[in-house]
């Protein structure tokens, strides 16, 4: 597969982990590996860069499906037509445009595995989200099949939704994320089957304990949705009104302001300024900051 100039494998293949550290990938600067169950049962596959091209294998029985869109995983047919021209309005965002030129927005075509750290990211640190999936995934679900050691497959929904809310506890997961959790995989059949990002945002936010951050997370990585903002996120609309603005501090309403003009690309300004990050000063005592998000 041919790659564009000064193609970010690294930095594509980060921007499909809602956690850092995701246990289901691994990324280095030249190669990528994804581990996730397709429609054809447990797949691993495995991307590796050389000069302007980019190698794939996959493993496990849903191999073949995963080839089939190895391109899409990896960003290969993310559309940035119109997009250069939107960001030549801002100097920030043109500048980051011409130095993250290779960034690209992965589709992974896989809702619920995407939905499962989303789900533990809702309102806690990210040490503590990281913690409660790797939990997740050493008891309730497998290694990826191939040899790349330490990659995990996610859950099974069905394991998900079998599990009792009490279960979760030992995992440091609290009633009301697990009993999110276990109502999201009552529904990933529906979810998967969803056509576009628009119509799985929709059923999403249907979900008791699933609001606009959590479906943004999502439908991000798995449709390669450009312009989805996380809105709710403690962080990010303070990164974004800085980089923009060179305020310290903004609201998601400011934030959806400044970002009004790039649209249909506002999550890719996002991912931009996360690439180079750019981010907001700290102000007050040196306490840690929490990573909270709505839902």
């Amino acid at each position: 597969m041919k790659v564009p100039p000064r193609y970010d494998l690294a930095g594509t293949f980060r921007g499909l982990a809602s956690i850092h550290g995701d246990p289901t990938m691994a990324v280095s600067h030249r190669s990528a590996w994804f581990a996730t169950r397709t429609p054809l049962g447990p797949g691993t596959i495995a991307f590796e860069l050389r000069g302007d091209d980019l190698a794939a294998e996959a493993f496990g029985p849903g191999a073949s499906w995963l080839l089939e869109r190895a391109d899409a995983i990896a960003g290969l047919r993310d559309d940035v037509t119109g997009f250069a021209e939107l960001a030549s309005v801002h100097p920030v965002v043109h500048r980051l445009t011409r130095e993250h030129a290779g960034l690209r927005f992965g589709a992974t075509g896989r809702v619920f595995h995407h939905l499962v750290p989303a789900i533990l990211g809702q309102k806690v640190t990210g040490k503590e989200a990281y913690a409660g999936y790797v939990r997740i995934l050493r008891k309730l679900s497998a290694p990826a099949p191939g040899p790349r050691a330490g990659l995990y497959l996610p859950p099974e929904p069905e394991v998900i939704a079998a599990t009792p809310y009490w279960a979760f506890h030992p995992f440091g997961i609290e009633q009301k994320r697990a009993d999110t959790l276990r109502r999201a995989a009552a529904q990933a059949a529906a979810l998967e089957r969803c056509a576009d990002a628009a119509s799985c945002t929709a059923r999403l936010v249907s979900i008791a304990g699933i609001g606009p951050w959590t479906a943004a997370e999502v439908t991000r990585a798995a449709y390669g949705d450009a312009d989805q903002v996380s809105v709710g996120d403690y962080h990010i609309k303070n990164h974004v009104t800085f980089a923009l603005t060179g305020v310290a501090r903004g609201t998601d309403e400011h934030m959806l302001e400044l970002l009004a003009p790039f649209a249909p690309h506002r999550g890719r300004v996002c991912g931009l300024i996360a690439r180079a990050g750019i981010a907001a000063p700290r102000f007050g005592p040196r306490t840690p900051i929490r990573s909270f998000a709505r839902f």
